[in-house]
């Protein structure tokens, strides 16, 4: 197998958002502006948040139950994943009313591919890789909201753009379960330049760019990574509120 399944979720409208607000549960992207509007003389606060699309899992989630920060390294053997270093920084928020405040206590799950366009622990007609555990790993969130791994900017494989996978979970503490799981993108022209470095560069040019992908033409602009260069590689941040009944 080598491409992830048929994507779900979509990009609501602005009057489809408004109804979710005071509806079912979304996931929502918590803006760094608010909405001001007086309502009897006052003047109330209300964040203004987009809802983000959900995107499928895909074939290659295995739920590991791998807690720790650094996901480059293969636990058994300790070897680290050669790529260019990323540090990436998911927020969850928690959408109440008209608030958004830090989630606390969930569970974040990030997966991904090596610079070679291989996964670890699953069967697949172009690898095998079952018993590695590299470029998988989750964290819980802190009193910020904040899950913070250190990994490498992913590759490339047939039928997908560059992306990172990522599961959002409430804990067993929670009224009832709830996942939200979508993907992460990143800007065509930064992929280009890390792909023509090693170890990147011998797999060749990728096969498809972000607007031939199937799955993040359904909202991917959505869940686009912005990295930032620091000393050793990149820095990116997300943040994500979710709408949890």
């Amino acid at each position: 197998m080598d491409h992830d399944d048929t994507p779900i979720g979509r990009v609501l409208t602005r009057r489809e958002v408004l109804a979710l607000l005071g509806a079912s549960s979304a996931a929502l992207l918590v803006g760094p502006t608010v909405d001001r509007r007086r309502e009897a003389g006052d003047r109330i606060l209300r964040p203004a948040c987009v809802v983000r699309p959900e995107q499928t899992e895909g074939p290659y989630f295995v739920d590991e139950r791998l807690n720790r920060p650094d996901i480059r390294s293969d636990p058994s053997a300790g070897v680290i994943k050669p790529g260019v270093p990323l540090a990436l920084v998911l927020t969850i928020s928690r959408i109440r009313g008209t608030t958004c405040t830090p989630l606390e206590g969930a569970q974040v799950d990030v997966w991904h591919c090596d610079a070679q366009g291989v996964y670890s622990d699953v069967t697949d007609p172009r690898f095998r890789t079952v018993g590695q555990r590299f470029l998988r790993g989750y964290q819980v969130t802190d009193a910020a909201g904040s899950a913070r791994f250190t990994t490498i900017y992913p590759g490339w494989y047939p039928s997908r753009t560059v992306h990172i996978h990522f599961k959002i979970r409430t804990t067993s503490g929670s009224a009832r379960g709830y996942a939200f799981t979508s993907q992460l993108y990143f800007d065509d022209a930064l992929s280009d330049r890390i792909h023509a470095l090693a170890p990147y560069a011998v797999k060749g040019r990728r096969a498809l760019r972000n607007s031939d992908d199937r799955i993040f033409r359904d909202g991917g602009e959505q869940l686009m990574l912005a990295p930032t260069a620091v000393r050793d590689g990149y820095a990116a941040s997300f943040d994500v509120g979710l709408q949890i009944d």
